[in-house]
């Protein structure tokens, strides 16, 4: 917020017009050519200076809908910095950093496959948004083609689900509000979204006034075509699975907890020791590797962390 805060009196400071021209490779260098990484190169044949990401030629950029901000009222521009996001091309995926987690979108599968964000002391109390949105500086071929609910009913009813949870979120109003970008949303049954998934982020909120917790998830989107209901409307598949990770502690204290939950309607809070895996399980069933200490990735408890007596989950 601090930082919001700041980029706001800057602009009070300066006219409007000087940010507009603000711009990477701007005046004598003839604007941007192309990008070499992640560093933009000027038409003059210099590096541009800019601390602004150049990713596959996605950069950011100080326009509104194609209008500059002279153009714009001062709310729209507001608006326009709250959601920048820093956007890093890798292949044929984008590393999303937003306010307080980062996303790794798979532009293949137009979805987010794997999150990741740090659950700190509860301090904050900022309300949910109801709208989810499109990402307009997220390539349009990297994620869904509408925000809209996935409906069905409810015998084969779909959720728009989180993968990062606004209520970790509640002490960013950009962080909130920008967990409503459909690259964080992803088909999930109102069973699972509503039970067990939610749970695992109820054990998160009430862990994180004890610990600072690392988060670490992501989808297994498999290959069962059967619910993949949402393909036309959307342009994405359903995930078969979603995975988490919870680690707090550290040295010789440190702890794990993990679990592969079904994109099902069992996936309901009862079952959700069922779906308790060990890190070094889940490694093997997902790819990925875990920055757990050895010791801590073969242990898999018997029950997952009981939510402590007077825990505030809101």
């Amino acid at each position: 917020m601090k930082k919001l805060l700041w980029v706001c009196v800057i602009v009070f400071i300066f006219p409007v017009t000087a940010l507009a021209k603000n711009t990477p490779c701007s005046g004598k260098k003839g604007g941007i050519s192309h990008c070499d990484g992640s560093k933009f190169v000027c038409n003059d044949g210099s590096y541009s200076q800019s601390k602004k990401i150049c990713a596959g030629g996605y950069e950011e950029k100080d326009n509104v809908n194609n209008k500059t901000i002279d153009d714009v009222g001062m709310d729209t521009l507001d608006r326009k910095i709250s959601e920048i996001t820093e956007t890093t091309r890798l292949g044929d995926d984008i590393k999303l950093d937003y306010q307080g987690f980062t996303l790794w979108v798979d532009c293949k599968e137009r979805a987010a496959v794997k999150f990741q964000y740090n659950a700190q002391h509860d301090t904050g109390n900022e309300a949910r948004v109801k709208d989810f949105k499109l990402d307009q500086n997220v390539p349009k071929e990297c994620q869904q083609t509408s925000a809209t609910a996935y409906g069905r009913g409810y015998d084969l009813g779909y959720d728009r689900g989180h993968q990062v949870p606004a209520n970790h979120l509640d002490y960013s109003p950009e962080g909130i509000k920008q967990s409503n970008f459909m690259t964080n949303i992803l088909p999930q049954t109102l069973q699972m979204n509503r039970g067990a998934w939610l749970l695992t982020e109820e054990i998160v909120e009430c862990y994180r006034d004890i610990d600072e917790l690392l988060v670490i998830g992501g989808v297994i989107m498999g290959s069962n075509a059967a619910d993949d209901y949402f393909v036309q409307s959307h342009g994405v598949k359903t995930p078969d699975a979603f995975w988490k990770v919870v680690i707090r502690g550290g040295g010789q204290d440190e702890r794990a907890i993990a679990w592969v939950v079904p994109n099902s309607k069992d996936a309901t809070r009862n079952h959700l020791d069922s779906y308790l895996v060990s890190v070094d399980e889940l490694e093997r069933i997902t790819g990925e590797k875990i920055p757990v200490a050895d010791y801590a990735k073969h242990d898999k408890p018997s029950a997952s962390w009981i939510i402590p007596a007077g825990c505030n989950k809101g």
